[in-house]
């Protein structure tokens, strides 16, 4: 059973992102929050040092676009070479259309709900979807605390990824640790992002060890987990 650990880089040493992104070379997916101070009150980073982390890691790219506008700046990111884009729901004018966009450009499409957006609404839309992020704390700011309310969220929506069958990467951001992640994963997450908890471990790539271990162990009865870290 294979759960996927995707570093955050927002809780890297931003002088030295090469080297952070090296740090993590064990883990699926490296984990860009991209930020525009509109959507969530804070600035982070865009299109130019996306690519470039693209020619400092061989891990692939996992875009999560907590900005305004997405419809129009999504595949900027599929282009300066994500290789999966997260937009917010709450921002889309046409989910559907950008979704099928950025998997034509040839990335992985997902969609992310903040906490208090529910998932049933969009239920026609998953099939859509490559992968569906669960946000388990407010969007905008590294560091928070997890947020329990959103166990029965995860829950709801991995029956109903099993209810239409379909192959659907469910992700969670916010809060994740060693403290948290079994609750996660027995919950029905399969994709977890990490910030604090990777970043601020002596050995960055031990910890992404040690949580994948961590979920696997979660979900290793319940067959939960169990799909490529790459492919569609």
């Amino acid at each position: 059973m294979a759960a996927q650990i995707n570093p955050s880089i927002l809780s890297a040493d931003f002088s030295r992102l090469a080297d952070e992104a090296k740090a993590v070379e064990g883990a699926d997916w490296l984990h860009v929050d991209v930020m525009d101070n509109h959507f969530v009150p804070n600035l982070t980073l865009g299109v130019p040092v996306v690519e470039s982390l693209g020619k400092a890691t061989d891990t692939p790219l996992d875009c999560h676009l907590m900005i305004e506008d997405p419809d129009r700046w999504a595949p900027q990111y599929v282009e300066a070479g994500a290789g999966s884009v997260t937009f917010h729901v709450e921002a889309a004018a046409a989910p559907v259309r950008l979704a099928r966009e950025i998997r034509a450009q040839g990335a992985r499409a997902s969609m992310a709900l903040k906490p208090a957006t529910p998932i049933e609404p969009y239920e026609d839309l998953l099939p859509e979807l490559d992968m569906l992020l669960v946000m388990t704390v407010e969007p905008g700011f590294g560091g928070q605390a997890f947020l329990d309310i959103m166990l029965p969220k995860i829950r709801r929506t991995r029956e109903l990824i099993a209810k239409h069958g379909l192959e659907l990467w469910l992700q969670v951001d916010g809060g994740v640790s060693a403290a948290t992640i079994e609750r996660c994963a027995e919950a029905g997450a399969d994709v977890f992002v990490a910030g604090s908890a990777v970043y601020g471990a002596q050995d960055p790539a031990k910890a992404v060890t040690e949580l994948r271990a961590l979920a696997e162990k979660a979900t290793g009865a319940t067959g939960l987990c169990g799909h490529s870290a790459t492919g569609r």
